[in-house]
């Protein structure tokens, strides 16, 4: 999969892109999000097409510590 981050986003078409974690669309172009926290030794990412689903996200991150 080509970098859905990259600025350039030339690259990135809708089979390569990453599904919207809330409702399984692509997640491209100028409104994707990411969200990333580690697990353990793993970091995990989540995409979204726009931060309309980022805010519906049933969010999975486990509590902060401190």
């Amino acid at each position: 999969m080509v970098d859905p981050t990259s600025e350039l986003e030339e690259d990135v078409d809708e089979e390569s892109a990453p599904s919207c974690a809330a409702c399984g669309e692509p997640a491209l172009g100028t409104g994707h999000r990411t969200v990333t926290w580690v697990d353990g030794d793993d970091a995990v990412h989540r995409h979204f097409c726009s931060e309309s689903c980022r805010e519906d996200w049933d969010d999975e991150r486990p509590a902060a510590t401190e």
